[in-house]
């Protein structure tokens, strides 16, 4: 919007940018190049370290069974990179700044203001801060205010976000290649579940930075409730697991923190645009949680309303009808096109008992992979039935083995 000549205002509750978000760790690089062409080639740009390989490990009691990809191609260009929001999100709202928006730091918008059905600007905590505009965009994340203000954002049930705690563990930038196996900037990302979640519907991860790692646990609010679990708990239980904690011993714990992350998918997303306003990123619910993905589709929904603005600018009309380019551009997207693909994933979550999906399986799992690798006499054969019995006993039964598979199939695919 900057760049095309709109007078814009970057409000911001932070002393400075970055200052109060927090998240994983992992930007994606093609809807970061979309706003700002080739980011990576500029000297000081803030690159932790940028992603070769991709693990998922299904964890037992005392071992992983790894799903992976690591490929050189995913060096020029790269696909991801880890960053640390403390340094991105200054070197990211500086370019806004550099386009011409005013940054106003160390304030909170705290209501819209309205004419009629159509908002005019905002509200904020500052003495005579009302602030007027053709069109506010809401980005003030999982509990947004103006959404709520706006009645489109409603109060969380506990099944509809889950509560993710992070550590930034400090470790020498030799070890982390070493124990990774990494050359230069390159970097490893690991997503896991099974034992570190204590039976409850969650996933963990464990990402490379240049000279930290950043370790996370999160899980659905509803079940930390149920079970009376101390969320830091559960990532002293992931710390304390042998695969991790030889990946992170010697480390030095930096920071702790605790987000929410909306996690209703695609039946959350409320009404995205009205009369002088639209909504993006985590405050519009735009994230994709069976891949862990949201800083991408936050940026690119940022970028879809600011498209619309300056053809709404052209126009010299604000309304709804014409700021509905931006759900456009939304529908027409990857961003719909994923979140509607996992549409019943949330439903799915709901009716099955998570103890199956995020315990017993994965725990069965392990089993079955330590009996078919351990060489004991026994033939392959018998190994094979061993396997495949433990992996069914564990659903219940051949019958309730293959009603989970259709049923997760039927929720991957819309």
């Amino acid at each position: 919007m900057a760049r095309a000549g709109l007078s814009v205002v970057l409000l911001e509750r932070g002393e400075f940018p970055g200052a109060k978000n927090i998240f994983g760790g992992v930007l994606y690089r093609k809807q970061l190049e979309d706003i700002v062409p080739e980011f990576w080639k500029e000297k000081g740009f803030p690159m932790e370290r940028h992603i070769v390989e991709q693990r998922i490990w299904m964890m037992g009691k005392e071992s992983v069974v790894t799903f992976g990809h690591r490929n050189e191609a995913y060096k020029q260009p790269y696909n991801c990179f880890t960053g640390l929001r403390v340094k991105f999100d200054q070197w990211f709202a500086d370019k806004a700044v550099q386009a011409g928006a005013i940054p106003v730091y160390q304030t909170v918008a705290t209501d819209v203001i309205r004419e009629g059905s159509r908002v005019v600007g905002v509200k904020t905590d500052r003495a005579d801060g009302d602030l007027y505009a053709n069109v506010v965009v809401i980005a003030d994340g999982v509990n947004s205010l103006l959404g709520k203000a706006l009645g489109i954002h409603k109060e969380w049930r506990p099944d509809e976000v889950s509560l993710a705690v992070k550590e930034v563990i400090a470790l020498p930038k030799e070890k982390i290649e070493d124990r990774f196996n990494l050359e230069g900037d390159e970097g490893v990302t690991i997503e896991f579940m099974g034992e570190t979640t204590l039976g409850m519907a969650g996933m963990g991860f464990l990402y490379t930075n240049k000279e930290t790692l950043s370790l996370g646990v999160g899980v659905m609010v509803d079940q930390l409730r149920e079970k009376k679990v101390k969320p830091y708990a559960l990532l002293e239980a992931a710390k304390q697991h042998p695969m991790i904690r030889k990946l992170i011993q010697g480390g030095e714990t930096l920071e702790y923190s605790g987000h929410l992350i909306p996690e209703g998918g695609y039946h959350s997303i409320p009404p995205l645009s009205g009369d002088g306003w639209c909504v993006v990123g985590d405050a519009a619910q735009l994230v994709n949680f069976v891949h862990r993905e949201g800083t991408n589709l936050a940026m690119t929904s940022g970028r879809f309303a600011g498209e619309a603005i300056v053809e709404a600018k052209g126009r010299g009309d604000y309304s709804r009808a014409s700021l509905q380019s931006y759900d456009r551009k939304i529908r027409s997207s990857f961003i719909e096109a994923d979140l509607k693909k996992y549409k019943g994933m949330h439903q799915l979550l709901k009716e099955q008992d998570p103890e199956l999906l995020f315990d017993k399986l994965p725990h069965a799992l392990n089993e079955a992979a330590y009996q078919l690798f351990l060489v004991d006499g026994l033939s392959k054969a018998q190994k094979q039935k061993t396997a495949i019995k433990l992996i069914k006993d564990a659903a219940g039964g051949t019958v309730n083995l293959l009603k989970l598979g259709y049923k997760g199939w039927r929720a991957m695919n819309g």
